[in-house]
């Protein structure tokens, strides 16, 4: 029986009602390293996921502009922090040859100096890109836009690897950590973790305001939105900026975690992180604020269980969540969770015109 449902979900502005999550979320991340301390690099990856999915979901949910090529914002923070990093100690040209005069070394005082410098230029780096895309790209919508915004992606990634001064297709060696292994994995959880949240902070500030209900009203109908005076362009743009300055910050992480970068696999990897990050905020629930999380979180244990249990069926596996989730599960896990509980959702069943509503059919 079908239901009509009465009043505004106000779930996601309710501080009230999101508590549980909040405190689920960051105690986990709190006390993940000392009940976990042998998984920390798997679940650092998590707390990336869960940018990757926030950021995505900017663009995707709250616009409606599904973009394929956000991983470029990714692998350009991880190029830009790379060159950052290097060039404050040595010439970039001379330390990435593979004819290098000898081993690269950085002091505990260089390598903190760099990184930091190097995660600020990749953030505001990635993010003065995006307007430069976004001139060009916002000329086109829907499935032109995807496709486009795909083949800077795959761009990038070829142009990277010819470009020697960056060690082209070779690749290029970030600076190693200066502390133990166990220290190395410690600072890098607790970087990720920071960015995860400062992210879904800064992005659910960003929501509650008048920016968040113009870029809504571009998603619902983007002609009427600019008819009724909303500069449509500038707000796609600087959803899009704010994207990619958080996935620059996401790159500059994990080209340090990993210790090497290579512009296929690693900067810009479109068939793995790049269907990532959009299959996660579809598997929670899209324009969402907590159903990107949810999307994250789930996405990665199935990912990191049948990359250990099931390696060789891992996209099989991959395949069908995203299958399932695009065909039959279109609200995502938040969608389900509201069709489930409507009124822990802040929505009111109305019984009295759901009833006189099935006698009129009825008669």
């Amino acid at each position: 029986m079908s239901r009509f449902l009465k009043g505004v979900d106000s779930f996601e502005t309710n501080e009230r009602k999101q508590l549980p999550f909040y405190i689920g979320l960051v105690g986990f991340g709190l006390i993940a390293p000392f009940l976990f301390p042998n998984y920390l690099f798997q679940i650092a990856i998590l707390w990336i996921m869960i940018l990757f999915a926030q950021t995505w979901d900017t663009m995707g949910g709250q616009m409606g502009y599904n973009s394929l090529g956000n991983i470029f914002f990714f692998g350009a923070g991880m190029y830009i922090s790379a060159i950052v990093q290097v060039g404050l100690v040595y010439d970039v040209g001379v330390y990435t040859s593979a004819a290098g005069a000898g081993k690269a070394s950085f002091t505990p005082e260089q390598y903190y100096q760099g990184i930091i410098y190097g995660t600020l230029a990749a953030a505001f780096g990635s993010a003065l890109l995006a307007p430069i895309l976004g001139l060009i790209m916002f000329g086109l919508r829907a499935a032109y836009f995807a496709i486009g915004t795909l083949g800077i992606a795959l761009a990038a990634g070829e142009l990277f690897g010819a470009w020697q001064w960056v060690g082209g297709g070779g690749g290029i060696a970030m600076p190693v950590h200066p502390g133990t292994a166990d220290a190395r994995a410690e600072f890098f959880y607790w970087f990720s973790f920071g960015a995860a949240v400062i992210t879904f902070l800064a992005l659910k500030r960003l929501y509650q305001t008048r920016f968040g209900l113009a870029i809504n009203a571009i998603r619902d109908d983007e002609d009427k939105a600019e008819a009724l005076g909303v500069h449509t362009l500038r707000h796609k743009i600087v959803a899009w900026s704010v994207s990619a300055f958080f996935l620059g910050i996401s790159g500059a992480i994990f080209g340090n975690m990993t210790g090497f970068i290579e512009p296929l696999e690693v900067a810009f990897p479109t068939v793995t992180f790049g269907i990532f990050m959009v299959a996660m905020p579809l598997l929670g629930g899209k324009g969402t604020l907590w159903g990107p999380v949810m999307g994250a979180i789930v996405f990665h244990l199935v990912k990191e269980v049948t990359w250990t249990y099931l390696l060789g069926w891992q996209w099989v596996a991959l395949g069908m969540i995203i299958i399932i989730t695009v065909v039959f599960f279109q609200q995502g896990i938040m969608g389900w969770m509201k069709e489930k509980w409507p009124e822990k959702f802040g929505v009111v069943i109305d019984q009295t015109a759901t009833e006189a509503r099935n006698k009129g059919a009825a008669e």
